[in-house]
């Protein structure tokens, strides 16, 4: 979906209620999207002394891998979107905007839905995506030779080596290596 700015400067606001397929197109942005479902995006766009102010709330559900053992997890994601939009000539007239405000400069006379949808979705995928039996679980992956360890872990055994390292011998471990 997208606008004109002179279709939105003369209606001063427009009210949507969206339903969008963008799967591919956010599958193609991010190896990390498996699969979304179907977006509901709803808000309004309005224009208020040169700028453009797009607000929507979107409601979609992800298939991401798991963080530990790469499974598809669903991930349901509802994010709330304000955002701003300016003509360069706009910004060029009023720099103390620019330099206060997150203010996207227009390149075009249009506003894409579409792509601030995906932008804000890709910018809202959590580094830690785990599965429901993942999250109970406290036991983390394993193979031979190797271990996943938590944070708390690691550091319980670093101060273990610290104190192994206290015999007088500690500083010829290695020597021979």
């Amino acid at each position: 979906m997208k606008w004109s700015t002179n279709e939105i400067t003369k209606k001063k606001s427009i009210d949507f209620d969206e339903t969008l397929e963008l799967s591919e197109s956010l599958s193609q942005r991010s190896s990390e999207i498996l699969n979304a479902t179907p977006i509901h995006v709803f808000g309004q766009i309005s224009y208020d002394n040169g700028l453009y102010l797009l607000d929507y709330q979107l409601d979609t559900v992800l298939t991401l891998p798991s963080s530990r053992s790469l499974k598809p997890v669903e991930y349901p994601m509802t994010s709330f979107v304000n955002e701003s939009f300016a003509s360069p000539e706009f910004l060029n007239s009023s720099t103390d905007l620019l330099d206060s405000d997150l203010i996207i400069p227009l390149d075009k006379d249009l506003i894409s839905l579409d792509e601030s949808v995906e932008d804000n979705i890709l910018l809202e995928i959590p580094l830690q995506v785990l599965s429901d039996e993942e999250k109970e679980i406290s036991e983390l992956p394993a193979g031979q030779h190797w271990t996943v360890l938590s944070e708390d872990d690691y550091q319980a055994k670093q101060v273990e080596k610290k104190e192994e390292k206290k015999s007088p011998f500690a500083d010829l471990d290695g020597l021979f290596d």
